[in-house]
């Protein structure tokens, strides 16, 4: 049993306390806030003890589950890094680059468990897109939100474009040599919509679009690679890939197949692979949970997160470029 301490219980943090306490490895031995009142009024009478001091509960858990502002991330999680308590820490990993590069330093000198919750790679239809990946050369995101005064203390990119970072570094290791980005504020004092297009080492290019003023929800990437297309709905949960494959003797008479020239005569095949439907969230706690009892590989290491926090940093940095007058 896994005694785990929650700090922070704003929306997201209601969430993660519904979800520990359905996982029967974990134990919510304690929660913490800034706004005491507030802890208590959401923790009811569930008995959960409300700690008016982090630095108590850090020392009473065996683990932390970090949901508090992105500002206050790198103060508790190198709190729990000196307690040697293992941490599981909401995205972004940190506020700073410098501070996501020296949690994911801290974590590899000590060996200390740290998750980063990247939460849409635990995405059914992510997951069940993940076999069929094999370096793709092309992706496209767009993940539209409608407007909520929640999460615009952080830029556009940091509150939802930093989910299609990850799952774009995921999938690619290679140096990126080349970023372009622009951004428009529109109700908050950092960018509501913004684009990106990513060039890496490898030849592989992605271009991302978020925005938080859309008049719909949408959360869709397609992934273009060599003889494939793959297509996912984060929202939906859906994913569909297209795949070109030789022609091999006579084809089936309705199968699509087309003349690729050099390439041979290809046959097209549709399949949508089979949704193993589960809470994200909870399957990332689960995760984390078992990589502090039983040792398991981190489903995503700090070293993810603070790379995702790093190329985060450089599409604002290159933002204020575009945006700036020439003179």
């Amino acid at each position: 049993m896994l005694k785990v301490g929650l700090i922070g219980l704003g929306h997201l943090g209601k969430i993660h306390l519904s979800q520990l306490s359905q996982i029967p490895d974990i134990q919510v031995i304690g929660v913490f806030d800034t706004d005491t009142a507030k802890a208590l009024q959401v923790i009811g009478d569930s008995g959960i003890p409300v700690y008016d001091d982090p630095g108590t509960l850090i020392s009473d858990a065996q683990a932390l589950d970090i949901v508090s502002p992105t500002g206050s991330h790198y103060g508790y999680a190198t709190a729990c890094l000196d307690s040697g308590k293992a941490a599981f820490i909401e995205k972004p990993l940190a506020g700073t680059v410098q501070e996501a590069h020296e949690i994911a330093e801290r974590a590899r000198e000590t060996g200390i468990v740290v998750q980063v919750g990247h939460v849409e790679r635990f995405n059914p239809a992510f997951m069940a897109a993940r076999p069929y990946f094999s370096k793709p050369l092309f992706i496209e995101a767009h993940r539209l939100a409608q407007f909520n005064p929640r999460g615009t203390d952080v830029s556009v990119i940091f509150d939802l474009m930093i989910h299609d970072l990850d799952v774009m570094l995921s999938l690619n290791e290679s140096e990126v040599t080349g970023i372009h980005a622009s951004g428009v504020s529109i109700v908050s004092d950092t960018p509501d919509i913004a684009n990106a297009r990513v060039e890496f080492a490898d030849g592989c290019v992605a271009n991302l679009t978020a925005s938080r003023m859309s008049m719909k929800n949408m959360r869709k990437s397609r992934f273009f690679q060599a003889d494939a297309y793959i297509s996912v709905d984060f929202l939906e949960r859906k994913t569909e890939v297209i795949r070109m494959n030789k022609l091999e003797g006579e084809p089936d008479p309705l199968a699509i197949v087309v003349d690729a020239g050099s390439k041979g005569q290809k046959v097209i095949r549709f399949e949508n692979p089979e949704i193993r439907e589960h809470n994200a969230i909870r399957e990332e706690l689960k995760a984390f949970a078992a990589s502090v009892l039983k040792g398991t590989p981190v489903a995503i290491p700090a070293s993810d997160g603070s790379r995702a926090v790093e190329l985060a940093h450089a599409i604002s940095e290159k933002m204020k470029t575009a945006a700036s007058p020439v003179l």
